[in-house]
């Protein structure tokens, strides 16, 4: 059966509702055969990345960044799921189809985080399937919305 594995840092009542929220949408009843694995980064071992068949990530945005705990996911499975590395050390393009989305939520800005989580997946064998879901400030119901589409729309891809 196909998986999606939802990786989500949700430490603030924000970030968990969006969690719920992409949990659910990749529940939806019109998702069939795909098992949703929901797990918070520390969990998270190049194991599960490796048998997803696609993966969400949603992480704060903390002083520009991803999360601290979301780029120690990174640190410890890059090479181990399929992180390409140039000559010089940096990040090389990857050649690979794992449709991945990513929600950022954030008080004040969401770019830095969106565009550090964006680079590291470019040297992944993933391929981007949304667009990135960039929320700020107080979660209103449209956002949880959005979190949900986006979560069916991972579960919806790799669906048999």
């Amino acid at each position: 059966m196909p998986s999606l594995l939802i990786v989500h840092h949700a430490p603030t009542p924000a970030t968990r509702l969006l969690a719920e929220s992409l949990v659910a949408g990749a529940g939806d009843e019109a998702i069939e055969g795909v098992e949703v694995v929901a797990l918070p980064p520390d969990e998270v071992s190049a194991r599960h990345v490796n048998d997803a068949d696609g993966i969400v990530i949603l992480s704060p945005a903390n002083f520009g960044y991803m999360a601290g705990l979301v780029k120690d996911l990174f640190d410890r499975t890059f090479l181990e799921i399929g992180g390409a590395l140039s000559d010089d050390g940096s990040g090389a393009a990857a050649q690979g189809r794992k449709p991945y989305g990513l929600c950022v939520h954030g008080r004040y800005d969401t770019e830095g985080a969106v565009r550090s989580l964006q680079s590291i997946a470019q040297a992944l064998p993933w391929s981007q399937a949304a667009a990135p879901l960039e929320i700020m400030g107080d979660v209103t119901e449209e956002h949880r919305a959005a979190a949900y589409e986006l979560g069916a729309t991972l579960a919806a891809v790799v669906m048999p």
